[in-house]
């Protein structure tokens, strides 16, 4: 390993890590472009790289979704009868996506995960009304959303944020709720996403040193170490400032990070 590239590591966690905890996010949008770049300055073998920052990324969300979940209980935000009603869907689901991601050609593959960061930011900027009559559904319902949250989450390595908080908002959630209850249902999401991936890279050839599967450790530990220490300090600032201007914002930065890893996916090719 490079140890000069660490401080990447350190310096990606503690963004997204605040991004976590402000925006109910896992970061993965975030973080797998990053260390798909870095990856691919340390000559990792082609096709490992994409599927490793993916499975990296769900390994980062882990500690991300936990620490952020904690600081959003710690104010009775989050809605555990939901958690509980999506969690057996999530699981599955999340174990199906790294299968379904790590069989597919890396030029594909990226450019997937470029669409999925458009999909996200779309959903982030466009103004959509909650149905007065919609409620959220139940167990079965929720299980069913689950399932479908987990295999996308799953396939792109991040928390599900993307598709939970605007399902539960147009079923009438208050968008506090929605976000802390996220980032709850983030946490099943990233530890079957994160052993689906170290099972789908397990043996393969041509992985670097410190792997585990389709997990790299250094960057997980450098990520994990900053964004669980800048998750809390998101989840306050979440619940004392409107967050629009700022989802705005990071909406412009997916639309930027989708179209680098759809350049990626052309130069994989």
């Amino acid at each position: 390993m490079n140890f000069a590239i660490f401080p990447i590591f350190l310096a990606t966690g503690a963004f997204v890590g605040f991004l976590a905890g402000l925006l109910g996010i896992g970061g993965g949008f975030t973080i797998v472009p990053i260390l798909v770049e870095v990856f691919s300055s340390q000559g990792f073998a082609r096709d490992c790289i994409v599927p490793m920052a993916i499975g990296t990324s769900s390994g980062t969300i882990v500690f991300t979704a936990f620490s952020s979940t904690r600081a959003h209980h710690a104010k009775g935000a989050v809605d555990w009868r939901v958690v509980k009603a999506m969690a057996p869907g999530i699981v599955l689901g999340s174990l199906v996506g790294p299968q379904i991601a790590s069989g597919l050609p890396p030029s594909m593959m990226a450019g997937v995960f470029g669409a999925f960061i458009w999909w996200g930011a779309w959903r982030m900027v466009r103004k959509r009304t909650a149905v007065a009559s919609r409620q959220l559904p139940g167990w079965r319902g929720l299980a069913a959303v689950g399932a479908g949250i987990g295999v996308a989450a799953g396939m792109v390595g991040t928390g599900g944020a993307f598709l939970a908080v605007p399902f539960m908002t147009r079923c009438n959630v208050r968008m506090h709720t929605a976000v802390a209850t996220s980032a709850a249902i983030g946490i099943p999401i990233a530890i079957a996403a994160t052993v689906g991936f170290m099972l789908a890279g397990w043996g393969r050839a041509g992985l670097p040193q410190y792997a585990v599967g389709y997990v790299y450790l250094p960057a997980l530990v450098g990520i994990v170490f900053t964004s669980t220490l800048l998750a809390p300090v998101g989840a306050r600032v979440a619940h004392a400032l409107p967050v629009t201007k700022l989802r705005y914002a990071f909406a412009t930065l997916l639309f930027l990070l989708g179209a680098y890893m759809w350049w990626k996916a052309a130069h994989f090719r």
